[in-house]
């Protein structure tokens, strides 16, 4: 399993559509975003989810309900001190049948405190992708629309995979706005 190039991220961009939007080089305005050598650079979208812990003892990811979350569009957000927020990429991904990603967090955001969590995306999953961002600062800590969150790397298998996330029908497969935890009796 090899990590791809940013030649190969290119082609499948342009060919594929496999990042929309796309940005072919690295934009170093504010907090970067676009291709790197063997990755991508991927960038938050104005749409945010705001938790309220406020009417809650404990969470449940069986049962997470939007209530506890206040929408907001906005060109940066605080995540308040040692809490979370979820947001959305500013890019649609689709990934091929023979790729698996890890994302990692950008630094510049780490050295603040920031830990951004996003599973792996599935052979053939596609969507936008609903990110978590949690603030292990003891202050709130800015986080900025249209700018640079984590880093994509894509992983070619060594043989193409029997049952991809697509042929499964994926719970988050195809996803348009910031989704909440399911659980499979929300699938059905």
């Amino acid at each position: 399993m090899g990590v791809k190039s940013d030649r190969w991220i290119i082609e499948m961009s342009r060919q594929h559509q496999m990042i929309d939007p796309f940005s072919e080089a690295q934009v170093r305005k504010g907090i970067s975003f676009g291709v790197s050598s063997y990755g991508y650079d991927i960038s938050l979208s104005n749409e945010f989810k705001i938790f309220d812990a406020s009417a809650l003892e404990e969470l449940d990811p069986k049962n997470n309900g939007p209530e506890h979350f206040r929408d907001i569009k906005a060109d940066s957000v605080l995540i308040p001190a040692n809490s979370f927020i979820l947001a959305q990429t500013l890019e649609y991904f689709r990934i091929p049948r023979d790729v698996v990603t890890i994302c990692t967090g950008k630094s510049t955001y780490a050295r603040c405190g920031v830990v951004v969590n996003v599973t792996p995306f599935e052979p053939e999953w596609e969507g936008f992708a609903t990110i978590s961002l949690a603030n292990t600062a003891p202050c709130p800590v800015r986080v900025y629309a249209h700018e640079g969150i984590a880093q994509l790397l894509f992983l070619e298998a060594s043989e193409v995979c029997e049952v991809s996330y697509k042929d499964k029908k994926g719970k988050y497969q195809g996803q348009k706005a910031i989704t909440l935890s399911k659980t499979d009796k929300d699938c059905r």
